[in-house]
């Protein structure tokens, strides 16, 4: 726990199977209250490996997208009393040891949502992100601030800490299963007047490190951009989308009983 706030730890896993292990390893066990991992009906051990390793583990039986287990994962969490939430990709891209400073930030009450930036601490190419990907991101970074007025270094990293009464709040049911459910949730989180704030985060590219290959990416972009617009357009009140209304979908609790993983 961090100021009596319980701390639960979210990896939303494909085929993480060969990075688990060495991830879960660094994950500070004397801040974090429970690990959970879902597992997105992979084709290798990664489930197995991770009831062995002591980690709540949920088994989709059928692929759900990152966005459908990231839905799984928040619900889960808040089943298990969770206060704040810190989502940490199990391919070991992202270091586990800022967990405990990406929770302090919302404990303490200063922030609802904390980003791991990999801008931020400038080691983004040095940490072998693609060419191509760093000049996107740089790109639609700036479309976003500039559609949303915020001014964040990044939109697009996967490592992120949450309250309770945000993962509450948001309508996050309503949001995409793919890939852009990430950017849909920060935009969510800006347009309820939620405060986002960053960290410093390197990282590093690897074989077994999860990527999305160009054609993902491509749709991904596209996908952000229509969020943007999206948010501008609400804002202005010349549009409604029902992933940006508090009163849509939100998550429901009760799904994933505290007691017994899902199967």
């Amino acid at each position: 726990m961090i100021h009596n706030k319980k701390v639960v730890v979210v990896m939303p896993a494909y085929n993480a199977e060969r990075t688990l292990r060495e991830t879960f390893a660094e994950v500070p066990l004397d801040i974090v209250d429970e690990v959970v991992l879902v597992d997105d009906a992979s084709s290798d051990q990664t489930a197995m490996l991770a009831q062995d390793l002591g980690i709540h583990t949920v088994v989709h039986r059928n692929n759900r997208g990152y966005g459908g287990n990231q839905k799984t994962c928040y619900s889960t969490a808040l089943a298990l009393d969770a206060d704040i939430v810190v989502m940490l990709h199990p391919d070991y891209q992202y270091s586990p040891k800022l967990v405990t400073a990406m929770a302090a930030m919302v404990a303490c009450g200063l922030y609802d949502m904390v980003l791991g930036s990999r801008i931020l601490c400038g080691s983004a190419m040095s940490g072998g992100m693609p060419g191509y990907k760093y000049f996107a991101n740089r790109v639609l970074t700036l479309i976003q601030n500039i559609m949303q007025g915020s001014k964040l270094s990044e939109f697009h990293t996967g490592y992120r800490a949450f309250s309770r009464e945000l993962l509450l709040t948001l309508p996050i049911n309503e949001n995409s299963d793919d890939f852009v459910f990430d950017n849909q949730m920060i935009a969510q989180a800006m347009f309820l007047g939620f405060r986002v704030g960053e960290i410093s985060c390197p990282t590093k590219y690897f074989e077994d490190a999860s990527s999305i290959n160009f054609k993902r990416s491509v749709i991904y972009g596209l996908g952000v951009l229509q969020t943007s617009c999206d948010y501008f357009l609400q804002r202005r009140r010349l549009r409604k989308c029902a992933y940006l209304d508090a009163g849509g979908r939100r998550l429901n609790v009760e799904q994933n009983p505290a007691s017994e993983p899902q199967e």
